[in-house]
């Protein structure tokens, strides 16, 4: 027998609890596994070996666990080079874990292939597994990742309420959704869309360089059809030249480990929309909302299908690291609509670790300025089921 160990990393989910559930779970109906160490924060909590031991929570806190967002264990954002991973493996070694579950995103992936790759020169036994997870949708080989559909469904029902409050006092309204890279998730905007004339009207991602004069002359076209105009931007939206609009903007922008500047800290893209539209277009009521940390740890919004397929994936990790030295777990896509469906696979962590995918063309429209029915046939199903509204404004005049 020897021990394992689980943590959490990168930020948090609404659903990065369900893994964990589900690798707890699973190990312990595994007697190869002794102890199951829970890693509070991550590997900066790993190093000071900061544990507490999953086997002794009860089965009803662990229900509980896995229908609360955010990271149970809590996280880190600390970027282990060689010497930080030393350090944790001597932890491993001085523990005697030959298991280790990590679950996040790609730089979470690469922790696990930097560490495996480590303890198979120094001869120590360790089965490393990478369990996915992210809201930003852009890990490599897997169809989607768990976490995305959850905080699609946050930012699907946000829009619609914003499209509705938009009806009762007409105007332009902006909401900044986070993306740095990928913008997938800014796309989940477009999925509660129920008349034909509902917002957002306009879907800006990092995929398509986004100019000013451009954005005008969009925001003014639909603004002069409709009286009124919802727009989904990407944090990470970029000039031509591939600045993001957010770093410009920012001075003496804040950094994180991974030498990231902050986008969703700071409201200061969605004011200078909301300042450029007002000076050029001569709106006057214009409202822009950064919609920041709240979409990946809102309470009490889980869609059913991320929390059964995080768990899935928890679950899976510690299956395939009874018989394989390492890797990471990933979604197959099986069938969409009525018959949607996904079947897990093992993926090397090389093929992970670092990299990120963008939102393919086909889901973009033609003008760069929406998502097409592909990606609403992709992503409805990760969402889960919305809420059906009504607005009686449309209906004819007595």
């Amino acid at each position: 027998m020897a021990n394992a160990i689980v943590s959490q990393s990168g930020g948090p989910t609404g659903v990065i609890n369900a893994s964990l559930v589900g690798v707890i779970e699973e190990v312990c109906k595994h007697k190869e596994i002794d102890r199951l160490y829970g890693g509070l924060h991550a590997v900066a909590g790993i190093v000071k070996e900061d544990f507490i031991d999953l086997k002794k929570l009860p089965i009803d806190t662990l229900e509980r666990v896995a229908g609360s967002p955010s990271s149970s264990l809590g996280s880190s954002r600390d970027k282990p080079d060689d010497e930080y991973c030393a350090r944790i493996l001597a932890v491993l070694k001085k523990r005697d874990i030959r298991y280790f579950y990590y679950i996040g995103g790609n730089d979470s992936a690469n922790t696990c292939y930097i560490i495996n790759n480590m303890a198979e020169r120094e001869g120590f036994q360790l089965r490393a597994f990478h369990v996915p997870k992210t809201v930003d949708n852009d890990l490599l080989v897997t169809d989607h990742c768990p976490g995305f559909g959850t905080a699609g469904k946050f930012v699907a029902c946000a829009l619609m309420g914003d499209d509705l409050d938009n009806r009762a006092l007409a105007g332009v309204k902006i909401d900044v959704i986070m993306g740095r890279h990928a913008g997938f998730l800014t796309g989940a905007s477009v999925l509660g869309k129920q008349r034909d004339d509902d917002g957002p009207h306009l879907v800006y991602i990092p995929e398509r360089p986004f100019t000013m004069e451009k954005f005008l002359a969009d925001v003014d076209g639909v603004f002069k059809k409709l009286g009124r105009c919802v727009i989904a931007v990407s944090e990470g939206v970029s000039q031509p030249d591939g600045k993001t609009y957010a770093e410009v903007l920012a001075e003496d922008a804040e950094r994180d480990a991974h030498g990231n500047v902050q986008l969703s800290g700071t409201g200061a893209l969605a004011d200078y929309l909301a300042g450029q539209i007002k000076s050029n277009l001569g709106v006057s009521r214009v409202r822009a909302d950064t919609f920041g940390y709240l979409q990946r740890s809102f309470a009490g919004l889980q869609s059913e299908t991320d929390v059964d397929e995080a768990r899935r994936c928890g679950r899976q990790a510690v299956l395939y690291s009874m018989k394989e030295d390492n890797g990471s777990v990933a979604i197959k896509r099986l069938g969409n609509g009525a018959d949607y469906a996904v079947e897990l696979f093992r993926t090397n962590l090389s093929e992970v670790a670092e990299h990120t995918k963008s939102v393919p063309d086909e889901f973009i429209n033609a003008d760069g300025n929406g998502m097409t029915d592909a990606f609403i046939e992709y992503a409805m199903p990760l969402v889960g089921q919305l809420p059906k509204t009504e607005y009686i404004g449309n209906y004819p005049k007595a």
